[in-house]
């Protein structure tokens, strides 16, 4: 994502200058700072006035706390470059983030508000988030991309869902997987448009061999076996077809994957990330189809998508956009790639757990890990995400993809 050269007369504090700054600030916080708290809270040494479970609340957040936020930074900040206007800053981003913070606080006090108001309010930051990208994207006729306000609109809707199935039956079972399955969507789409593009352009201007294979016909066949699959999975997730079905689309993803040249960026940890945060779509579904036909524990495949694909995929995204866009060398220093690291060990630990080894130890590994990775990305990041943008060098320029 390029930022693009013009930007509305702006006087305003640099935090609230681009959607990417404070979103992705706050997805960081929340996702570090929920996992400290979700621990106590599941072993019972910590209570959270919250009308969800303590599962439920953790996925709650994790998906439409952190994850939103991510997303939404996200979008504000790609859909100036697909349509040439101008981004979303100032008073109106500000509404968004307030949105977002309310959603947060609803949720967590919902025992004392009510489930049905904390609902309503939470509900707010994606309808707003799908009412912004869907005014610019129609305003700069950049039809193609409609695609992504549908499922920010799907995303809202399995919100909904999780908060009405969680207050009527007590547990948000469907919802939950209805909820990973919007997501996974989203980060499938969007990673297949980004990767192979992030890696052309490197290998590209070494002049070097065999290059990505960009977004295709292939890759929209593979979205829409995905989907067949991820609703399998939604309706029925302990049945034979619904394993083979996944199983299938776990080897799709690998092939996608393997078009995308990814073993030729080892030497560019920017970029070596995204290929091994997307390596955790196709384990997903791999793992979820051996639990479907019984022979693991659902958490594994989850925890695959969740926090391998996603956490991963997020940090990846996250610290490449805030450079980029802040006029920052596209480097991943020591931090960054601390994070990265970090990430993958806590993912591993967690589906690891699912097997039943160690459980108990390695869930606060994973645990730990998932929150000093984020934690670290906001202390590193603060600075960029809050200060001024500064004048790019010219590799900075050069590398910018």
């Amino acid at each position: 994502m390029a930022p693009i050269p013009r930007l509305r007369a702006y006087d305003g504090p640099a935090f609230l200058s681009y959607g990417f700054r404070p979103f992705f600030l706050l997805a960081a916080l929340q996702a570090g700072l929920t996992m400290l708290v979700w621990l106590p809270f599941v072993t019972g040494h910590l209570a959270v006035p919250t009308a969800f479970a303590p599962v439920d609340w953790h996925v709650h957040e994790m998906l439409f706390g952190y994850q939103a936020a991510a997303i939404g930074g996200f979008l504000l900040t790609a859909i100036p470059n697909w349509t040439g206007r101008l981004p979303v800053l100032g008073r109106p981003l500000l509404v968004l983030v307030l949105a977002w913070l309310a959603g947060r606080l609803a949720v967590s006090a919902s025992a004392l508000i009510g489930w049905r108001l904390a609902m309503a309010i939470d509900a707010l930051f994606l309808l707003l988030l799908a009412a912004a990208a869907a005014r610019e994207i129609v305003a700069g006729r950049n039809w193609r991309n409609l695609k992504v306000v549908l499922l920010i609109v799907l995303l809202l809707a399995a919100n909904l869902a999780f908060h009405l199935e969680a207050g009527l039956t007590g547990g948000a079972d469907v919802s939950r997987r209805f909820a990973i399955a919007a997501v996974l969507m989203l980060v499938m789409l969007i990673a297949g448009r980004i990767v192979p593009s992030f890696t052309r352009n490197w290998l590209a201007q070494r002049g070097e061999g065999r290059l990505p294979v960009p977004f295709g016909t292939y890759d929209k066949a593979v979205l829409a076996g995905s989907a067949v699959a991820l609703i399998c999975w939604i309706a029925a997730p302990d049945t034979v077809t619904t394993g083979v079905v996944l199983m299938i689309a776990a080897g799709l993803h690998l092939f996608r994957l393997a078009r995308w040249a990814g073993d030729r960026t080892w030497r560019n940890p920017l970029l070596v990330v995204l290929h091994v945060g997307y390596l955790f779509v196709p384990i997903g579904f791999a793992l979820t189809a051996l639990s479907s036909l019984g022979f693991i524990a659902p958490a594994a495949g989850t925890h695959a998508w969740t926090a391998g694909a996603f956490g991963t995929m997020t940090l990846a995204v996250m610290s490449r956009a805030s450079l980029g866009h802040t006029g920052r060398a596209l480097t991943a220093t020591a931090a960054t790639q601390l994070c990265y690291a970090l990430v993958v060990i806590g993912t591993v630990a967690r589906i690891c757990s699912a097997f039943g080894h160690g459980p108990v130890a390695l869930l606060h590994v994973a645990g730990l890990g998932w929150s000093l990775a984020f934690l670290v990305f906001a202390v590193a990041y603060w600075p960029v995400l809050t200060g001024v943008r500064v004048a790019p060098k010219a590799p900075a320029a050069a590398q910018r993809a």
